[in-house]
């Protein structure tokens, strides 16, 4: 921001009474060095650069954008150099009907809007946001566009040679290109703790995604030329046929970064315009935590911990997909496992694989189904048994009966809450009394993400937000709960890493006759509720209390 830039902007604070003269001239003094009239403010800790930001937008009628959370159109933001863009502190954020978004520290620099007019062809819509957010989303952008183009002028380079030469120099140079965006696409998503990795094909374009932190963000978007190259080096990494584009196929193959092992599960499905590969990471450190590590309360980790100590019953693990129940089963499995017990698992597929863990792999094609190995399983005389999933009447009814003889049972299924478990084995077909007897308890969970402890933002909700919600509050005492706000280290999102939200329903006596009697997962959860039961949504309210989550995250999570 120039001089001038900064003065203006002095001038307007001044007259909507966020800061006096005395602030102002103080502030300008310090700005020789090169710093901003917004960053000295913000730093002084006179008005925060959100505030200057809003004000700005205000006087001037333009709309304030909190850019951490808004969605930035990639096609817009690389529509303009990245030199230009830290020049005026600009990023064009969205393309619509013929104009050009673009978000400003300075919206009334016209000398910008006319240069950004003339480059890019667009009428220009400004907008204002926080001079930080710019910079971090500008040097972002530019980042990966950086990578990205290099990786593409290599590439078309090397198609070019190999297209001239008859010898094998150009392919070689064209399988190093590939090979050097595939590592760039899969070392960012290992530093950013991605948990998933989209190479999605589209009708002229390629574009690739990470979901961080159960959320999804368009990482880059490239020609439709790149997307041949990349899913066959993928397949061959992940020991896939890489002839065959006409069928489903999954592999897996490992890397290791920063001195840290990770597996990458990948499959690839075809669809119209080509082959869309999902890849998994598995962070084998991921998995080695304890139950304490994952984000419970004291009443629902006593209440599972409990169940875990009896040598025998079933422990089910209920939620969607993504929920998190193979880490919450594998930090089951690390209070149960010692060298005194005998431990053996069943997955489609095994995940996580572990040194001194007897893992078994269903191959459903070849006759290995749950049931099938199972009942091998209990032929091998274990004490605890791990099955990856319920499926089936088959396997429920085996999974059952070994927790009626003797085996302390672990496994998933999937329900929206805990009590809803208990009826869904009575509706594959499992008879009422061997569930009731069989089951010990009943966990269901949500992964919701955590608020960057950096920059979170405390504030007192109105009482309709609260209502609304069913927050339970006092009404003459509000409670003071914090929302997110972004920032440079949570990469502008306002969360940063998960946790659990949890629902944990112990069988009693009463529960045990309810079930017997085929009461609905209705009559069932009221009666556990009494019981003392926390719900999802009741942990999760209790976390937003302590701080670490927000409402609106807890509502997008639990239904």
């Amino acid at each position: 921001m120039s001089a001038a830039s900064g003065k203006r902007l002095g001038l307007l604070l001044v007259q909507a009474g966020v800061i006096t003269e005395e602030q102002l001239e103080a502030a300008l003094a310090e700005t020789t060095d090169g710093r901003s009239l917004t960053a000295v403010l913000d730093e002084t800790g006179v008005v925060s650069e959100v505030k200057v930001a809003q004000t700005m937008a205000e006087k001037m009628g333009l709309v304030f954008i909190d850019l951490g959370n808004y969605d930035i159109d990639a096609n817009a933001a690389t529509s303009l150099s990245s030199d230009l863009a830290r020049r005026y502190t600009v990023l064009p954020i969205k393309i619509q009907d013929g104009e050009l978004m673009v978000a400003m520290a300075d919206p009334a620099n016209l000398y910008a809007i006319d240069d950004l007019r003339i480059v890019t062809g667009y009428d220009i819509r400004p907008v204002v946001a926080a001079e930080s957010e710019l910079l971090h989303a500008i040097d972002k952008f530019a980042a990966s566009q950086q990578d990205v183009e290099g990786m593409m002028d290599d590439l078309e380079g090397a198609v070019a040679t190999g297209a001239d030469e008859d010898d094998d120099e150009g392919a070689e140079d064209e399988e190093s290109a590939v090979a050097k965006l595939m590592n760039l696409i899969v070392t960012e998503a290992i530093r950013q703790g991605a948990g998933d990795i989209y190479i999605e094909p589209h009708e002229h374009e390629l574009r690739v995604r990470y979901r961080i932190d159960g959320v999804c963000q368009e990482i880059f978007r490239s020609p439709k030329k790149m997307h041949r190259q990349l899913i066959s080096r993928l397949k061959i990494s992940a020991g896939m046929d890489i002839a065959e584009k006409r069928i489903p196929q999954d592999g897996r193959f490992g890397v290791v970064l920063d001195g840290k092992s990770v597996d990458f599960r990948v499959a690839v499905l075809p669809l119209v315009h080509g082959e869309l590969a999902v890849l998994r990471l598995l962070r084998k450190d991921a998995i080695m935590m304890s139950l304490k590590d994952l984000g419970f309360l004291e009443q629902p980790i006593e209440r599972l911990l409990e169940a875990l100590k009896l040598p025998y019953g079933a422990i089910l693990v209920t939620g969607p997909t993504g929920s998190g129940k193979s880490t919450t089963l594998y930090a089951a499995i690390n209070e149960t496992n010692d060298v005194r017990t005998n431990l053996i698992t069943v997955e489609d597929p095994v995940e996580y694989r572990l040194a001194g863990l007897s893992q078994v792999q269903v191959h459903e094609k070849a006759g290995m189904t749950f049931a099938a190995a199972l009942r091998s399983i209990l032929r091998q005389d274990p004490d605890t048994v791990m099955i990856g999933e319920i499926r089936d009447a088959e396997t429920g009814t085996i999974a059952i009966e070994a927790a009626l003889t003797g085996h302390l049972v672990l496994s998933t299924l999937h329900t929206n809450d805990a009590p809803s478990a208990v009826t869904r084995l009575t509706e594959m077909g499992i008879e009422p009394f061997l569930t009731a007897s069989a089951i010990t308890c009943v966990l269901a969970q949500r992964l919701a993400r955590r608020l960057c402890a950096d920059c979170k933002e405390e504030y007192t909700p109105e009482p309709e937000a609260l209502d609304r919600v069913g927050f339970p509050y006092e009404p003459d005492k509000l409670p003071r709960i914090y929302r997110a706000r972004g920032c440079t280290k949570c990469n502008n999102i306002g969360y940063r890493g998960r946790m659990g939200v949890h629902e944990v329903l112990t069988m009693s006596e009463t529960l045990e006759r309810m079930t017997v009697e085929n009461a609905s997962a209705d009559d069932i959860k009221r009666q556990a509720i009494a019981e003392g039961m926390k719900t999802l949504r009741d942990d999760g309210f209790e976390k937003v209390l302590l701080g670490v989550t927000s409402i609106e995250e807890i509502m997008r999570v639990v239904v």
